[in-house]
C-alpha cells in the first residue's frame, strides 16, 4: 500500500516557552492508503494536536519546533499558506467532534456541503449537487435531495455528523481526520454513524486518523492503534494486539474497566426529595418534547435518565431546574410545589437544586478566574464575609482535589477534567440536596471520567447528595445508578430499580439500547450490522 502520510519526529511546543515540556514530543507515524490509524489517550495526550498537524495546522499559541509532515512526499511545513489552503479539504479533510458548532446555522446544509467542490475550477453546480446527494445516500441519510435544503438546526445530531462526513468527502480526499466524531451521540445513533463512516472509508479507499478516547469505538474502526500520553507515544500495534495483549501498563489501565459502583448506596431514605408529576414540556406552543412524565428521587439516589437523542432527557432536567417552563404537570421538592421558572423560586429553595452542564467550556465564563467562579454562588446564596468566602473557596478546591494554586487561573488554563471539577465545585458551593448532571463525562476520556465519577461518589456519601444523571452511556449507568428511567420520544418507557429496568426482555426499545452498547472487540460492529440485515429481510 502507498504511504499517504508520513510524520517524522514531530515536536510541538507552546509558543514562547521553548524550555517547557513539549505538547508533542518526537512523534512518528505512517498512514497507508485505505488504512485507519486510531489515536487514543487521556485528555491532554496530544491526539487532536497530531490530527490537526496532519493538515499543517497548529492551534493558536503553539508552534511546530521539529520534524516533518509528509503528505504524498510533500512536506507540509515547507508549503506557503496558499498551498496549504488548497490542500486542506481537497487532499486532507477534517471531521470535528461537534458538528452542531461547526456548521453555520444561517446557511442551508446543501450550501455548506457543496461549497468546497464549487470552488474547484470547472465544477458545475448540477454535478456537485448530484454527488452530494449520492454521498448522503451512501451515509443512509433519508431523502438526500430534501436534506440539502434544510438548515443545521432542523436535523438531528447524528444526521449532522453524517452531513459533515459528506462535506469532507466531497473533494475525494486521500485522508480524513476524525476528531471524536461520535462522542456526543447516543448509543443507537452512534452505531449507525460508525457503520456509515466505516462504509464510506472502505468504499472510497480513504485513509483516516481516528481520534477518540472510547476504545470500544476505535476497536470497530482502526487497523492499528497508537497510544499517547503527555505528547509521547506509549505503544503502537495492531488493534487486536493493543486491546487483548497490551505491552505497557498505561495501555492496560486505559483498557480496564475501573469505574466506581454504588455498592454502598442507601436508596429510599425517608420521603422522596423530588417528585415529578404528569409533566409535559417543550419549546413554544408547537414543539412538544415531553408527555406525561412522572418520577420520584429519594435522598442519596443516583437516578439515571437514558434514551436516544431527542428523547427528552435534557428537557426533563431543565424543566426540573426551572430553566424551561412545563406546559402541564408539577415539580415538587420535599412536598413543596416549585414555580415553573427558577426566577420565581425562593432563593433558598432554588439553591437546593443545582445543575452541572455537559460542556464546561460553554458553562464557565472564560473571563472569570477559578476564585471568582466559586465566590459568586457563595455571595449569592449566603451572607458571608470576604474572609469566610476565601476560606470556603479553598475548602471547595480541596474537596474537588484541585490544587490551591489554580485559584487565579482562567478556565482556558485548565484541563478538561479540571474544568468539570470546577463546575461541580460551583454547584456544591450552594450546598444543594440534588445535583443534576447532564452528560458531564461524555467529552472526557475514560481515566478522567473515572476520576470525576469517583469524586461524585465520594461527595454523595460525604454530603448525602442525590443525583439526577442524564446520560446516553448505558455502561456508565450500570456502574453508578441505583434507579433508572428510560425515555423514548418524550414518553416514559420504563422506570424503577436498575437491576429490574435495564434488562433484556423488559421492552423492545430497551433491548435495542442494550444491544447498541459498544463492546471492546473488533467484530462487534460487524455482528450488529449482520443482525440488522437479518431483521430487515425477515
Amino acid at each position: 500500500m502507498n504511504v499517504v502520510l508520513d510524520i517524522r519526529g514531530l515536536s510541538i511546543h507552546r509558543m514562547g516557552l521553548p524550555h517547557a515540556p513539549p505538547i508533542i514530543d518526537q512523534i512518528s507515524l505512517t498512514l497507508h492508503a485505505g488504512e485507519v490509524l486510531g489515536l487514543i489517550g487521556e485528555s491532554g495526550a496530544g491526539k487532536s494536536t497530531i490530527g490537526l498537524s496532519a493538515l499543517g495546522y497548529t492551534r493558536p499559541g503553539c508552534q511546530i519546533t521539529g520534524g516533518q509532515i509528509l503528505f504524498e512526499g510533500r512536506d507540509l511545513l515547507k508549503l506557503d499558506q496558499a498551498q496549504l489552503r488548497a490542500l486542506r479539504g481537497s487532499g486532507i479533510a477534517y471531521i470535528a467532534q461537534s458538528a452542531a458548532q461547526s456548521f453555520n446555522p444561517s446557511l442551508s446544509l446543501g450550501t455548506q456541503i457543496c461549497e468546497a467542490s464549487l470552488r474547484v475550477a470547472g465544477a458545475d453546480r448540477a454535478s456537485v449537487t448530484g454527488y452530494a446527494i449520492d454521498l448522503l445516500g451512501q451515509l443512509d441519510v433519508p431523502d438526500p435531495a430534501g436534506f440539502l435544503n434544510r438548515y443545521p438546526f432542523e436535523v438531528s445530531g447524528g444526521q449532522l455528523q453524517r452531513a459533515m462526513a459528506a462535506m469532507a468527502m466531497m473533494t475525494k480526499p486521500k485522508i480524513i481526520v476524525f476528531d471524536e466524531p461520535t462522542t456526543a451521540l447516543d448509543v443507537t445513533t452512534q452505531v449507525e454513524v460508525l457503520a456509515a463512516f466505516r462504509k464510506l472509508i472502505r468504499d472510497h479507499g480513504t485513509a483516516a486518523l481516528y481520534i477518540t478516547h472510547d476504545l470500544a469505538v476505535v476497536a470497530q474502526m482502526a487497523d492499528r492503534i497508537m497510544v499517547l500520553r503527555h505528547g509521547k507515544m506509549i505503544e503502537m500495534g495492531e488493534t487486536d494486539q493493543i486491546l487483548n495483549r497490551p505491552q505497557q501498563t498505561y495501555t492496560a489501565a486505559l483498557i480496564s474497566e475501573r469505574l466506581p459502583t454504588l455498592d454502598d448506596a442507601s436508596p429510599d431514605i425517608g420521603a422522596p426529595l423530588l417528585n415529578v408529576e404528569h409533566l409535559d414540556a417543550g419549546y413554544g406552543p408547537k414543539i412538544k418534547i415531553l408527555s406525561d412524565i412522572s418520577l420520584s428521587i429519594c435522598p442519596n439516589d443516583v437516578f439515571a435518565v437514558v434514551g436516544e437523542s431527542g428523547s427528552g432527557k435534557s428537557t426533563l432536567a431543565r424543566a426540573i431546574a426551572g430553566l424551561i417552563a412545563p406546559s402541564a404537570g408539577l415539580v415538587r421538592f420535599e412536598g413543596q410545589t416549585l414555580a415553573a421558572s427558577i426566577t420565581r423560586r425562593p432563593r433558598n429553595l432554588a439553591r437546593r437544586i443545582q445543575y452541572v452542564f455537559q460542556l464546561p467550556d460553554i458553562a464557565l465564563n472564560p473571563r472569570h478566574s477559578v476564585y471568582e467562579t466559586l465566590a459568586r454562588p457563595l455571595k449569592f446564596y449566603f451572607d458571608l464575609s470576604p474572609d469566610q468566602i476565601k476560606v470556603r473557596v479553598f475548602e471547595l478546591l480541596d474537596q474537588m482535589e484541585l490544587a490551591p494554586d489554580i485559584a487565579q487561573r482562567l478556565p482556558g488554563a485548565l484541563s478538561g477534567g479540571q474544568k468539570q471539577r470546577l463546575c461541580i465545585a460551583r454547584a456544591l458551593a450552594a450546598k444543594p440536596d440534588l445535583i443534576i448532571c447532564d452528560e458531564i463525562t461524555s467529552a472526557l476520556d475514560q481515566l478522567v471520567a473515572e476520576e470525576i465519577l469517583k469524586l461524585l461518589q465520594r461527595l454523595r456519601i460525604e454530603f448525602g447528595l442525590a443525583y439526577l444523571f442524564i446520560t446516553h452511556d448505558l455502561g456508565l449507568v450500570a456502574r453508578i445508578a441505583n434507579k433508572v428511567a428510560v425515555l423514548q420520544k418524550g414518553r416514559m418507557v420504563a422506570q424503577g430499580p436498575l437491576a429490574e429496568t435495564l434488562v433484556y426482555g423488559r421492552d423492545p426499545y430497551i433491548d435495542r439500547l442494550l444491544t447498541c452498547v459498544p463492546q471492546m472487540r473488533t467484530d462487534w460492529l460487524d455482528e450488529i450490522e449482520a443482525r440488522r440485515r437479518i431483521s430487515t429481510t425477515a
